[in-house]
Order: structure tokens, then sequence, then C-alpha cells
């Protein structure tokens, strides 16, 4: 690896640091509780960081989606289409992410193992190849990268958030 995939790997490696701490101890309650009813719950903030990850690594690298491919999808049986990533999701489709702490947290590290695997095979030619050019300036793929882990440690830390705010106020729901 790279100086520069090391930087993109030590990223991923925070962001799953960050879910893991979130996911410890995490109950039901506290995975689907909501700060007031439009909120975005715990289980959702993983669930959809993850989901982004997935997406946007596959759809570099030209592969499945972990989601699909290592049977995620069936795991997580949400009433959801196979696709959905949880973009612009109502507060009623949040609500339809049920998912325990044991699938999000298995969900997130076979992302996580198939996104270093995906970054040991770069090059610095590969980071910098344009692959966006819907944009100005053009994406290259070390931008999209860095979006990716900027987004998840966005999420990660919501979610680190609500689950902080509920352990002291004890208002997860039953």
């Amino acid at each position: 690896m790279s100086v520069s995939t090391d930087i993109l790997a030590d990223g991923f490696a925070r962001v799953q640091g960050l879910v893991h701490r979130v996911l410890d101890d995490a109950d039901d309650p506290v995975l689907t509780s909501r700060l007031d009813p439009a909120a975005n719950t715990v289980a959702w903030l993983i669930w959809h960081l993850t989901r982004v990850q997935d997406d946007h690594v596959a759809d570099a690298a030209g592969s499945e989606q972990v989601w699909s491919a290592a049977g995620w999808v069936d795991r997580f049986e949400l009433p959801l289409p196979a696709e959905d990533t949880g973009y612009g999701h109502t507060a009623e489709q949040v609500g339809l992410v049920q998912a325990g702490a044991q699938n999000l947290r298995g969900y997130h590290d076979a992302v996580h193992d198939r996104t270093l695997g995906y970054l040991a095979g770069l090059t610095e030619d590969d980071l910098t190849a344009v692959i966006d050019t819907s944009w100005d300036p053009p994406v290259t793929l070390a931008v999209r990268l860095v979006s990716v882990i900027g987004d998840d440690l966005q999420h990660a830390g919501q979610a680190a958030l609500i689950k902080g705010i509920l352990a002291r106020t004890g208002t997860a729901t039953r």
C-alpha cells in the first residue's frame, strides 16, 4: 500500500472504531429510539453509513455490493428495496430500519474488510483518476473516498451523540 492508501485505510479504521463503540452495549431500545418523532435512530445511522460506504466502494471497484453479495440484505429483512441506501429517507422510512447490534456490526465489518481489500490494490494513478465529471471540479477516486470517510464519521458521531443522550436521560423506549 502507498502512503495515500494507508491514510485512507486509517480513516476507514477510525469509522469502524467509532461504529464499534456506538454498538457496544447498545440494546434494541437504544438502537431504535428517537430524540424526536422525525429524528434518525442509531440503527438507521449505522445502517445508512455502512450502506453508503458499501455502495460507493462497490461502484468504484466495479463489483457487487457486500449487502447483496454476502446475503446481508436477507439477514436484515428490511421492508425496503434491496438497492436502498437510506439517502433521502423520510421519518417513516427511518423507522423501518429495525436492526440489532450484531447485524449492524457484522455488516459494517464485512464492508470494512472489503474496503481495505480494495484500497490495498490501488495505485496513486488510480486515486488521481477522475471518476465523476458531473461536478466542478471533477471528482477523483481519492476525493470520493475521503468524502465517504467524512460522511461516515459525521453519521457515526451523530449515532454516538444519540446513544449518549439516551444513556444520560434514561429515555430509550422499551
